[in-house]
């Protein structure tokens, strides 16, 4: 069984997009499972239907506009080649007046998967023979949860790659069955080992991250910008952790993991949508998964040429 998993990047997740059209498209991989957490959820369903160019315009056109209803921050200049954010001090208040629990909300985001997603797709990818999963976070069980096309009904599933996608606080915490639920980013931010669990025996991982660090954060300039590094912090260490995991797991189980990060660093603050960057990082991943396999194939035509 073959299978793809999508890592959480926010609005890295252009690249990823680039990377698996290339998979699907040139390469022809077929996947039985796709797995993905937030941004990687957004992606998985319009790539089991082969409907690579519609989720790709849908990617490449969306704005802050597009994800918040109400956005707790401004997007200031650029300062050393990256984008700061500063508070927005009206909507957050007028959030937290509202009795919400976070600072921005995110029903945007909500409306736009379903209007990505029709009725009928949804039918035909459960009604298929692929296996479509996204993560989400259970705050109030305090475990990690994935969510099966099979298990659910349109809006529900709609509902569970919205929740997959919320970076609370600044996006919305969902109430849903009577449990809080937030990104899945929280608990599974690469979920290899999941996809060797629902038995996958060859796995493409795409990770929206560079595989060595490559930067020191800019000191924090307010609160916000505290918790994103603090966020982006404890994302890296769970994403080294699950891709730790995953070989493990996929060595005891003989399974293949292919992985592919992101060649340099995309962005220090995922949350800002930027239309033209996400373009440009769609055609980069595109670009860079074929350079990788040519490698592979060159080295692999070494290989047998020595022997």
């Amino acid at each position: 069984m073959r299978a793809l998993v999508i890592s959480g990047g926010g609005s890295k997740g252009a690249f990823a997009g680039g990377v698996a059209q290339y998979l699907i498209e040139e390469k022809g991989f077929e996947y039985d499972l796709f797995v993905g957490t937030s941004t990687g959820s957004l992606l998985i369903t319009h790539l089991a239907l082969n409907k690579t160019q519609k989720i790709k315009e849908v990617y490449t056109s969306v704005n802050q506009k597009s994800i918040f209803n109400n956005c707790p921050f401004v997007v200031k200049k650029e300062v050393h080649g990256q984008q700061e954010i500063g508070i927005n001090h009206f909507n957050v208040f007028r959030n937290i007046i509202s009795g919400n629990k976070t600072f921005g909300e995110s029903k945007n985001l909500r409306k736009l998967i379903g209007n990505a997603i029709t009725v009928e797709e949804f039918e035909e990818l459960k009604n298929g023979s692929k296996e479509i999963v996204v993560t989400v976070s259970n705050f109030s069980l305090n475990q990690v949860e994935y969510k099966s096309i099979n298990d659910f009904s349109y809006q529900d599933f709609c509902d569970w790659i919205w929740i997959s996608c919320n970076y609370t606080p600044f996006m919305s915490l969902v109430k849903k069955n009577g449990c809080e639920y937030a990104d899945g980013g929280f608990g599974s931010m690469v979920p290899i080992e999941e996809a060797i669990k629902r038995g996958a025996t060859s796995i493409d991982v795409i990770v929206l991250d560079t595989e060595v660090a490559h930067l020191n954060r800019m000191p924090s300039k307010n609160a916000f910008s505290l918790i994103t590094n603090m966020h982006a912090y404890m994302a890296d260490r769970i994403e080294k952790q699950n891709i730790r995991i995953g070989k493990y797991v996929a060595s005891n189980n003989d399974a293949i993991i292919n992985l592919y990060y992101t060649p340099t660093v995309l962005t220090t603050n995922s949350l800002i949508f930027n239309k033209e960057k996400m373009k440009q990082w769609w055609e980069q991943g595109f670009k860079f998964a074929k350079l990788k396999n040519e490698e592979l194939n060159g080295l692999n035509e070494l290989k047998e040429g020595g022997e």
